[in-house]
């Protein structure tokens, strides 16, 4: 039991540094954040950025249908109303382009890309209109499932740290019984032997 609370406890601490970097970028006038694979840890950026691992995790999202609910949600929306939009960390990084690359709206997930777009953002040159490609090979669609990693394996720690302190209690509870125990056999051994 003591090695289980010293596994818990570094994995506890681990989920907590790891997940200690990142947060979406707020945006003036949006409802929404844009998320930049740069801001998470190392550790996590280091995962998704293995091509074989992101290759299922993108044919997931693919299968999932994230951009599709996302296009059938927002159909009707105008490029205005989008924008007010409280978009999830998946659909703001792997739904539609960056911001930055300044595209045209069509439709929430058909943007037309603009000639004269002079852009640094490698994330523009990554978006395709198809649904199979989107932005599911964009940096921001890697920040925005880290993000949603990021709170869930808060929540575990969370979760972690209460089961953890009640280990610690039955623990401690456990050693004292026993001890008391030991102590009283003790004392009933030597008196039986000793009248």
């Amino acid at each position: 039991m003591f090695f289980l609370i010293i596994l818990l406890f570094c994995f506890t601490i681990f989920a907590f540094v790891v997940t200690n970097k990142g947060a979406g970028q707020v945006l003036s006038g949006k409802g929404y954040k844009e998320y930049k694979l740069g801001d998470y840890s190392n550790w996590l950026q280091k995962r998704v950025g293995n091509g074989k691992n992101w290759g299922k995790i993108k044919s997931c999202l693919i299968d999932a249908k994230v951009c599709s609910d996302f296009n059938q949600k927002f159909m009707n929306d105008t490029v205005e109303v989008l924008y007010t939009r409280h978009l999830s960390a998946l659909q703001a990084g792997c739904c539609k382009p960056s911001d930055s690359c300044g595209f045209i709206y069509k439709s929430p997930i058909n943007w037309e890309k603009t000639p004269t777009n002079s852009t640094s953002d490698p994330d523009c040159n990554a978006w395709d209109n198809q649904t199979d490609v989107l932005c599911f090979n964009c940096n921001s669609c890697k920040a925005g499932l880290l993000d949603n990693l990021k709170r869930d394996w808060k929540k575990v720690a969370v979760i972690n740290i209460v089961f953890l302190v009640f280990l610690i209690i039955v623990y401690s509870v456990g050693c004292c019984a026993f001890r008391n125990n030991r102590r009283d056999n003790n004392a009933y051994s030597a008196g039986w032997k000793h009248p």
